[in-house]
């Protein structure tokens, strides 16, 4: 009978098998140049004149946001002759990351990985994704030009890891015909205080609409109600893993979220948040900056957005997905994907991007050129995410960096929704499974940063 390996020998394998990759790619002598060059013009990674370096890229899009990652790749292909890139789409961010989990027991690994904010840290843990300032240096990539809350996340002992691409936070989406209708102004809500004044006008008494949506666990209400316990002076955990899940104003903000559904009655939990708000039956939801595009172009009523309400305090976490580099790729794969990297998330395609689906501009730079500064003004809800990013900080290591920590926040926040369990009942029993799976991480930190 075959052994299934643990978690602890999965590591470890994973481990051995980058880490020559990533002595060869830290040992990379630097290139010179300008910035401006980007990708397109740096250094060859071949020999042999006229041939070509073919790597693979795992992406995890599908409908338009499929189509925008497609059309990057198809971009980079036919801007030069060196780099052939093989887009190959592996599912959901989960779906992905477990397949890269498989390749690296059967050593089938691609060469970049577009990975989210709750995969990257583990693999990184493992050795599976190589340091990236070396190669940034051969393609001439400045990291000064990333907004610093977005680029920070991915950087470990003042090393980056994980770049910035599909970045995001969450929004207040509300339906404005509804809004209209209801009298109310043009505007999300200030405080949530001021949207449980506005409810009784958005709810309907017959049930068919709720002035509020709440996403189930497996979309990420963990995600979302991480600004909400900020916002009621609660948190997740310390930076230290310690977890605070019994915290008083983090059990006040999951009693709101509870009074929402079960006592005030004005909100839900959806199974598709989306559609239920697309189809008029919720008022309002919060939701990604990188559902944007898709939502205004799917509504027919025009869509309004705004900042996240405040209670106590503004809270408003960053999210999406950033690119790696696959440390068992050979040292000439490896610099070819980060001319991918440089190319991806340059200046001009970072606004293309952003642009073509509603995530972030990743680049500090981007926001001043001609065609964003013009698609600001036309589209000013893109604006919006732009303008809140200042506001926004990386989420709490219980939900990031814990395996599976944010389904076991979503699975209890589900039971207090939905079941009507006590909140404080629920979030110490989360608080325990919470800090339990801390415990191999914080070993795992310790073999791997000391």
């Amino acid at each position: 009978m075959k052994r299934t390996l643990t978690r602890r020998e999965m590591l470890r394998l994973m481990m051995a098998g980058g880490g020559a990759a990533l002595l060869a790619a830290c040992g990379s002598p630097a290139g010179q140049g300008s910035q401006e060059t980007q990708a397109t013009t740096a250094p060859a990674v071949v020999s042999q004149p006229g041939s070509k370096v073919k790597i693979t890229y795992w992406g995890s899009f599908s409908g338009n946001l499929g189509e925008a990652e497609q059309a990057m790749v198809k971009s980079f292909n036919e801007s030069q002759n060196e780099v052939e890139v093989e887009y190959q789409f592996q599912g959901s961010y989960e779906e992905t990351a477990q397949k890269f989990t498989a390749a690296l027991q059967a050593n089938t690994t691609p060469d970049v990985i577009l990975l989210s904010d709750v995969w990257w840290f583990g693999f990184y843990l493992a050795g599976a994704i190589s340091a990236l300032d070396d190669l940034a240096k051969q393609v001439n990539l400045d990291f000064a030009d990333y907004e610093p809350v977005l680029l920070n996340e991915g950087v470990r002992k003042g090393v980056h890891y994980w770049i910035p691409f599909a970045r995001s936070t969450p929004l207040f989406y509300y339906n404005k015909d509804i809004w209209a209708e209801a009298g109310l102004p043009d505007r999300a809500p200030e405080t949530w205080a001021e949207f449980s004044e506005w409810v009784p006008k958005l709810v309907k008494s017959d049930g068919s609409r709720a002035a509020f949506g709440h996403p189930n666990g497996a979309s990420y209400i963990a995600w979302l109600f991480q600004g909400v316990v900020w916002q009621f002076g609660g948190q997740y955990s310390l930076p230290d893993f310690t977890m605070t899940m019994t915290d008083p104003n983090t059990l006040r903000a999951a009693q709101f979220y509870q009074d929402t559904v079960v006592k005030d009655k004005w909100a839900v939990m959806s199974n598709n948040l989306n559609q239920d708000f697309l189809g008029g039956a919720i008022a309002s939801m919060m939701a990604s900056t990188g559902a944007l595009a898709g939502i205004q172009s799917s509504a027919t009523f025009p869509v309004g957005v705004g900042f996240l309400p405040r209670e106590t305090n503004f809270g408003c976490p960053t999210g999406g997905a950033g690119l790696a580099v696959v440390s068992r790729s050979p040292a000439e794969k490896q610099l070819a994907a980060m001319k991918y990297i440089a190319f991806a998330t340059s200046t001009v395609n970072a606004g293309v991007w952003a642009r073509s689906t509603g995530y972030m501009p990743v680049r500090i730079s981007t926001k001043q050129t001609p065609e964003m500064v013009e698609f600001f003004n036309q589209n000013p809800n893109f604006k919006t995410a732009v303008d809140q990013l200042p506001q926004t900080r990386a989420q709490d290591a219980a939900r990031v960096f814990v395996r599976n920590g944010d389904q076991i926040i979503g699975k209890g926040l589900e039971r207090i929704i939905v079941n009507g369990e006590a909140p404080s009942a629920v979030f110490a029993a989360v608080n325990d499974e919470l800090a339990q799976g801390a415990q191999p991480i914080l070993e795992d930190l310790k073999a791997r940063e000391g």
